[in-house]
């Protein structure tokens, strides 16, 4: 079970920061106010259906994560589709909970779903408590991750491959 962790702000901006790090060139912690400055902005209305909660419905606005985490440049060759299919994304909120996608599926060469880093949930600022991901193409929140402290970009081992770390 993951450890939650509290989101860590910017002294500069007050915003919430999170971690791009892994199997990657660089990487770097941004803010949500990054986000906002950095990237184009998406908006997707969203209906989900939440375990607890039933039916959510929300409007989210934010870049999407794939131009985010470009900035990183990830450890695969871009014009090989086979490497970019290997890697992973491994989501971690604040709360604990915390997702794995796969390159392919945010890659527009593949699956090209337009999940978000969200800045904005129903006109509500970010800022406090970080980035929500969401995958706008899941019918349940599972894979909704509030409060992004931490993205880890890597590569997914063959079965029964032994792990370099």
């Amino acid at each position: 079970m993951s450890r939650p962790s509290a989101p860590v702000h910017d002294p500069h901006t007050g915003s919430a920061t999170f971690t791009l790090r892994g199997e990657v060139t660089n990487s770097v912690t941004l803010s949500v106010d990054d986000l906002r400055r950095d990237w184009t902005e998406h908006r997707t209305d969203v209906v989900f259906d939440c375990a607890t909660a039933g039916p959510q419905h929300h409007t989210f606005h934010g870049p999407l994560l794939r131009e985010v985490v470009g900035r990183t440049r990830p450890a695969f060759d871009p014009a090989r589709r086979k490497e970019r299919s290997r890697f992973l994304l491994a989501v971690q909120g604040g709360d604990g909970h915390h997702t794995v996608l796969s390159w392919a599926e945010i890659d527009a060469d593949f699956g090209d779903a337009p999940v978000l880093l969200a800045t904005r949930m129903d006109d509500q600022e970010l800022d406090a408590t970080g980035p929500q991901l969401v995958v706008p193409s899941d019918r349940c929140g599972a894979r909704y991750v509030g409060a992004v402290t931490d993205i880890w970009i890597g590569t997914c081992r063959a079965p029964g491959t032994a792990s370099t770390e």
